[in-house]
């Protein structure tokens, strides 16, 4: 990693008042999970004991055909995210939420740890795995585990299915946080910072090209490639809770 590139960022951002930072699998890596396949990228194996992918497995078809199955390897990702906890990375968003004006998160991942770190201003586009709601009577609660639920399990005020507030394979994602995300670009940002994710999603990259179209800084955080790492001004082929460390250090010197 570069000393004068992290300077140079630094100095750049101190200067802003808007700051978006867009996360995919690897910022969780520092953490202990995986970086790809599943939900959120907390799935290491291709395949299933069932033998179909997990991608299957985790669909919204297959929730509504055999609910236990999907259930199964939604446990495996909680039990997963239930031995995590946040990293230097998350951290050091949350310290930089408190040095500027508006500071948002857009995730992909659904550990919820950038909520168990303090920021406030998260849009988990593919939800929490932490959150569940009742398929009956719409009933809502946040679960710390799920070391005590069933599966799969049932509601408590109705008995009836319960699922996990995530998007699975196939399914839309969720009006409320894609007009939260909306309506933030509209607003624009001053940089607009890529971290651990490759950037598949159109509404993942497209921030990126957004803050580019209107001038704006944008890096990049991953060691390896993704779909907008030549459009970015600056990339950082690094892991994230490195070069948020330094990031923030250079901050401070700024």
């Amino acid at each position: 990693m570069d000393p004068e590139l992290i300077e140079d960022i630094a100095r750049r951002l101190s200067r802003c008042e808007s700051v978006l930072f867009v996360t995919g699998a690897g910022i969780s890596a520092d953490s202990g999970l995986p970086t790809y396949r599943g939900i959120g990228g907390l799935y290491e194996r291709a395949g299933t004991d069932e033998g179909i992918s997990i991608e299957a497995a985790l669909s919204g078809a297959m929730f509504q055909r055999d609910p236990s199955l999907t259930w199964k390897y939604i446990h495996q990702i909680e039990s997963a995210c239930r031995e995590a906890g946040p990293n230097r990375a998350h951290r050091a968003i949350v310290e930089l939420e408190a040095r500027f004006e508006r500071v948002w998160v857009l995730t992909q991942n659904v550990d919820g740890l950038h909520h168990a770190a303090g920021s406030t201003k998260v849009i988990d586009i593919h939800g929490d795995v932490h959150r569940l709601r009742c398929t009956g009577c719409g009933h809502r609660w946040r679960v710390v585990n799920y070391a005590a639920l069933a599966i799969p399990p049932s509601c408590p005020l109705c008995d009836s299915l319960v699922r996990p507030e995530v998007v699975l394979f196939g399914e839309m994602l969720p009006v409320d946080r894609v007009g939260t995300l909306q309506s933030q670009l509209m607003r624009g940002f001053d940089a607009v910072f890529t971290i651990g994710t490759t950037s598949v999603f159109p509404y993942i990259a497209e921030p990126v090209l957004d803050a580019k179209r209107r001038g704006r800084m944008t890096v990049e955080i991953n060691p390896g490639v993704s779909e907008v790492s030549q459009v970015v001004d600056y990339r950082l082929r690094t892991g994230a809770a490195t070069a948020m460390d330094a990031l923030v250090h250079a901050l401070d010197r700024a």
